[in-house]
C-alpha cells in the first residue's frame, strides 16, 4: 500500500485489527458460562473462573486439546458442536455490542478488519445480531484459516498479509493474554482492552500489560483516542 503524507510528511497508515469476542461484542461471560456448563456435563470438574484463566482467548480445538491432557476427559462425539449451538442461543438472547464500538468503528480514519479465534459462524452470527457486521464485511478472519491459533501469530499475520499490510504497520486491540501474546508475536503492536463483562478479576489488564500490551483501556472513547494518535508505527 502506498504511503500516505500528513503534515509530519510520509507515513504509512495503520491497520487496526480487532478481535471480536470481548472486544466488539460482550460475549465472553456468555461463551464462557455455556462452555464451563457442558465440560461440567461430561465429567470435567472445573468453575468458571478458571475457564477464563486458561481459555478466554483460545479456539476450540485448542481448548479440548487442553481438557484432555489436563483432566484426562475427551469429549463425546458432537460435544464442541452442541457447545457451539448452545453458545449460539444464549447469545440470541444476551448478546450486546461494547458500549460505543459502533459509533467509534464507524468513523475510523484507517483501515480496519476482524481477527478472531471463534469460527465464521459464531463470528457473523456475533456480529449480524449486535449490528457490527457491514462495519467489517469482507475483512473478517478466522482462526480456521490458519494452521495455529492465537497465542501463535499465524492469524494476525494472516489477516494484515489479506489487508495489505506488513505486520509493523498493525495496531491489535485484544482482550485476552494469549491474543495479545500472538500480536507480539507477529512484530504487532498491541492495546489491551479490559471494557468486557469477563474482567472484573483484573480491571487495569495487568495480565494483558504484562503479556506485551503497551496500553490498556476499558471503554470505547479512550480506545479511539489511542487510535487516532496511533501514528506511524
Amino acid at each position: 500500500m502506498n504511503p500516505q503524507a500528513d503534515e509530519a510528511g510520509a507515513r504509512r497508515p495503520d491497520l487496526v485489527i480487532f478481535d471480536c469476542d470481548g472486544v466488539l461484542v460482550d460475549s465472553e461471560p456468555i461463551s464462557l458460562a455455556c462452555l464451563t456448563a457442558g465440560l461440567n456435563r461430561i465429567g470435567v470438574d472445573i468453575d468458571v473462573e478458571t475457564v477464563r484463566a486458561r481459555f478466554a482467548g483460545t479456539a476450540m480445538t485448542s481448548i479440548m486439546q487442553h481438557v484432555a491432557r489436563d483432566y484426562g476427559v475427551t469429549a463425546p462425539e458432537g460435544f464442541v458442536e452442541a457447545v457451539k449451538a448452545e453458545t449460539l442461543r444464549a447469545f440470541d438472547a444476551e448478546l450486546r455490542a461494547m458500549a460505543g464500538a459502533a459509533e467509534a468503528i464507524a468513523v475510523l480514519d484507517r483501515p480496519s478488519c476482524v481477527a478472531s479465534s471463534s469460527d465464521p459462524v459464531r463470528l457473523r452470527h456475533s456480529l449480524g445480531l449486535t449490528g457490527l457486521l457491514p462495519l467489517f464485511e469482507g475483512r473478517i478472519f478466522s482462526s480456521v484459516e490458519v494452521t495455529r491459533g492465537k497465542p501463535f501469530p499465524d492469524l494476525f499475520l494472516h489477516a494484515a498479509a489479506r489487508m495489505g499490510f506488513p505486520p509493523e504497520a498493525c495496531l491489535v486491540i485484544e482482550d485476552s493474554v494469549p491474543g495479545v501474546t500472538a500480536a507480539r508475536a507477529a512484530g504487532m503492536r498491541v492495546v489491551g482492552f479490559t471494557g468486557g463483562g469477563h474482567w472484573g478479576h483484573d480491571p487495569l489488564g495487568a495480565d494483558l500489560t504484562a503479556a506485551g500490551a503497551e496500553r490498556v483501556v476499558s471503554d470505547y472513547p479512550a480506545l479511539a483516542r489511542i487510535i487516532a494518535g496511533a501514528g506511524p508505527v
